[in-house]
């Protein structure tokens, strides 16, 4: 892989586990981050680090970016629509031409609510609450760019994400977990792993304009979830508590506002991907081990 050069804007959870694998498939890779103590820790993940705040563009950006082959963009929506669009557009423009690949993480959420009904990646849009908003909008506006300018664009819509320092196993042991039950309420997650085979299996098979779901095999209520993660501890789980008298933030209330079960599909058809945590036990039973 001499030669090729993935830049993460946005190198967090999911984009650091990508990018440590290309790295060590010989690919230079470099990121965005916005602190210095971040941008200090990716350097030592041998990542080249740039500080991005979603405000003002990089310094000398177009030196940053260049030998750039593979994109990835995982930077949140801002009210004013998407950051990297926003600072870098104009010098993205002039890289496309050397992009082999470019990948956006997007959410399920964009979908909103379905009342537990199934959706695949051909359900309209119909995003619940105001940072899915945003994000249906971010996708649109670089499928734009994409058409305008020839960039390899590929869209991958993110279900609940988990896996090391992240998960429910944390949880019930901090005792934080919350067992809160509503009725008829599924959700769909993924471990940080298999996103990680999800764009590793894009690269090799490349299809310009694709949109894939990015989640497991098994959507289940997230009560179902903190119960078996206590089990495995060994422990007796956090007792039920109705939706209706939980005592949640805004934010988590509104995670709650919608059910939907996602197709996963294409992700298996047409990349030929076997997640190696196809359900949740998969992926709590291995970071057991890790705890």
């Amino acid at each position: 892989m001499r030669g090729k050069r993935l830049f993460c804007f946005g190198c967090g959870y999911s984009a650091r586990i990508f990018a440590g694998r290309l790295a060590g498939r010989g690919f230079a890779v470099a990121g965005t981050c916005r602190s210095e103590d971040k941008a200090a820790r990716l350097r030592e993940a041998g990542i080249e680090s740039f500080l991005f705040d979603g405000g003002r563009p990089l310094e000398n950006a177009a030196e940053a970016l260049a030998g750039t082959t593979h994109l990835l963009i995982s930077t949140p929506p801002v009210e004013e629509g998407d950051p990297v669009l926003l600072a870098h557009g104009d010098t993205l423009r002039a890289l496309v031409p050397e992009i082999e690949w470019a990948g956006y993480l997007s959410t399920t959420g964009v979908y909103g609510d379905r009342q537990g009904g199934w959706v695949t990646e051909e359900t309209p849009l119909d995003p619940a609450v105001a940072r899915s908003d945003r994000r249906a909008a971010a996708e649109a506006a670089w499928q734009a760019f994409a058409r305008e300018t020839g960039l390899p664009l590929h869209i991958f819509r993110l279900s609940g994400i988990y896996g090391p320092g992240r998960n429910q196993l944390q949880g019930v042991i901090g005792g934080t977990a919350k067992r809160i039950v509503k009725e008829g309420q599924i959700f769909s997650r993924i471990h940080v792993e298999d996103i990680a085979n999800v764009l590793e299996a894009s690269m090799a098979r490349p299809n310009p304009g694709a949109i894939y779901n990015v989640c497991d095999d098994e959507p289940a209520p997230a009560h179902e979830v903190v119960a078996y993660a206590a089990e495995l501890l060994g422990r007796e789980p956090p007792p039920e508590v109705p939706y209706e008298k939980a005592d949640l933030t805004p934010m988590a209330r509104s995670f709650y506002a919608a059910s939907r079960r996602v197709s996963n599909a294409r992700i298996h058809e047409e990349l030929g991907v076997d997640l190696r945590y196809p359900t949740y036990r998969e992926g709590l039973r291995a970071l057991l081990e890790t705890l």
